[in-house]
């Protein structure tokens, strides 16, 4: 694989901060109140949440491209869970809920995210690590 751009981050734990090396994110973090925490801060799992969010939405612009479609009023959510794996560590699971256009419903809007599926970096690092829901609104 040839990179094309490489991002750098210094976290010091789930309660301290994470920071860019261009200083453009600089977040107090802090685990959420649902796993014990003060929820004073973000969390990875937020954060996770936010980047696959937007590089989906990107990756299912490109492939709309590629299909002549529109796409400009379509929104991603991500939901990151987190939870117990049952090894003492602890497990991911995302739902994607992309939210397409009313003239996108139906067999070719859900063609539209399941190819975007195929080109989002994240998907691809995630495939056959963690489940991921499709659901198209």
């Amino acid at each position: 694989m040839s990179v094309l751009y490489t991002a750098i981050a210094t976290a010091t734990g789930r309660e301290g901060r994470a920071v860019t090396s261009d200083g453009r994110l600089d977040v107090p973090l802090a685990p959420p109140k649902e796993m014990g925490g003060t929820g004073a801060g973000t969390n990875p799992e937020q954060l996770f949440a936010a980047g696959y969010a937007a590089c989906f939405a990107s990756a299912l612009g490109v492939v709309a491209r590629r299909a002549k479609a529109d796409v400009s009023e379509a929104s991603v959510t991500a939901e990151v869970g987190i939870g117990p794996n049952g090894d003492g560590g602890y497990a991911l699971s995302v739902a994607l809920r992309v939210e397409l256009p009313d003239h996108l419903q139906g067999e070719e809007g859900r063609a539209l995210v399941e190819a975007a599926h195929q080109v989002c970096p994240y998907s691809n690092a995630t495939r056959g690590n963690i489940p991921v829901e499709l659901v198209v609104e």
